[in-house]
């Protein structure tokens, strides 16, 4: 695309690709690498070891999945202008709930509402709308949507991390809850003109395999999905992981947080490269040819965080993390409109973003779990690496036997 063209492109659609933006930011404040700033002090004030921590975090983030299978496919049904209020509201009362709560049984209940309405229904209703809305430009698409997200990891966890010095902990979620409640307004002042899942026809609507619109239960009985579970879960569980642990892992490695915090735009740089490069590459091969080979970089770099004890390592490593980080962000919701159609792509990505909450349910509490057996992060990363390998062996025989059968 050229730059003309680019430039007609962002003017054209600026009010829907913003709409995008805005509600993958705001998802920040359900996501891992936000809600993870504050490990240390949660688990001081709740009392909780690592594994108990990341037990009642996964119990939180396992529920907020299995909604997740319900909630998604409302976005068939109704507008994003109708349900991306909703869903903002619910982050803020999750926000101010967990600002407020004292009570250890209710930390559950507060998980869930922050991974339901922030990393589940926010990124969700972003990712469905971009997929639906563009065809030939569904990568690009994606991959500005996603910027909002990107802006979050980058900015947030250093500025929060910072202004914990001066500020209570608590008092913090509050001044999240109040910036996700101004975005209300904002995404409806965006979406004043947004299309309908209805009036969607004609070359808003393309088809997937066989020329046919598929269905969730259609899906789910077709072994390409169960192929790529794994690769939905994978990147989910263990970047979660990573961004859960953080604390931890600087201390083990002798690192300030705030050093380790410091690469993360770095970080989140590589990954908005990434993305926008594989936002192009499937706009002119297709997901087929690069969904089996882009979790590659994300083992190299599991591989090289588990043996480095130095901030450089650790910068190396997170760049080959964001080199997948940033193509997830784009190649598999357009995977879905490609393979299985866009008329049914509410409910069927649905089933994708509730494995990929669960994902983010495993990764903590089963690392959490073996940090308390004295299974040092360090081996636990290079057994992630080789499940990487694994991974994307078992995408690409899925794809093959998907194109060879169709």
């Amino acid at each position: 695309m050229t730059r003309v063209k680019l430039r007609h492109f962002l003017f054209q659609n600026a009010s829907w690709l913003s709409a995008g933006v805005l509600l993958t930011f705001l998802s920040s404040f359900g996501q891992t690498f936000f809600i993870s700033v504050f490990a240390g002090e949660i688990r001081a004030a709740y009392g909780l070891s690592h594994g108990a921590w990341g037990g009642l975090y996964s119990l939180g983030t396992t529920v907020a999945a299995v909604v997740m299978i319900w909630a998604g496919g409302l976005t068939d049904i109704f507008r994003v202008r109708v349900l991306g209020p909703l869903v903002l509201a619910g982050l803020t009362l999750a926000a101010l709930s967990m600002a407020l709560n004292n009570r250890l049984f209710l930390l559950p209940i507060v998980i869930f509402l922050l991974r339901l309405f922030g990393q589940g229904m926010s990124t969700h209703l972003a990712q469905v709308a971009m997929a639906r809305w563009f065809t030939a430009t569904r990568g690009k698409a994606l991959s500005i949507a996603s910027l909002g997200y990107a802006v979050g990891e980058a900015l947030l966890p250093v500025i929060f991390v910072a202004a914990m010095v001066f500020l209570d902990w608590r008092l913090l979620w509050v001044v999240a809850a109040g910036v996700t409640v101004l975005g209300i307004p904002v995404l409806m002042r965006l979406l004043r003109l947004e299309r309908t899942p209805q009036s969607l026809s004609g070359d808003h609507i393309a088809t997937g395999m066989q020329d046919h619109h598929w269905t969730r239960s259609e899906a789910l009985r077709n072994s390409l999905f169960w192929f790529m579970v794994p690769a939905i879960l994978a990147p989910s569980a263990f970047i979660t992981a990573f961004f859960f642990h953080q604390v931890h892992l600087a201390q083990v490695r002798d690192w300030p947080h705030i050093q380790l915090v410091a690469l993360f735009p770095v970080f989140t740089g590589v990954s908005i490269l990434s993305m926008f490069a594989a936002g192009w590459a499937l706009d002119k091969w297709g997901t087929a040819r690069i969904m089996p080979y882009y979790q590659l970089p994300i083992g190299v770099g599991f591989a090289i965080l588990s043996v480095t004890n130095t901030i450089t390592g650790a910068l190396i490593g997170l760049i080959f993390l964001a080199l997948t980080v940033g193509a997830n962000n784009t190649l598999p919701s357009a995977f879905w409109a490609e393979f299985y159609g866009t008329r049914h792509i509410g409910a069927i990505k649905a089933l994708a973003t509730a494995v990929m909450v669960l994902g983010s349910a495993i990764g903590p509490a089963l690392t959490g779990a073996l940090i308390d057996y004295n299974v040092t992060l360090g081996t636990q990363f290079m057994w992630i690496a080789a499940f990487f390998v694994v991974v994307s062996s078992l995408v690409w025989t899925g794809i093959h036997r998907a194109k060879t059968a169709f």
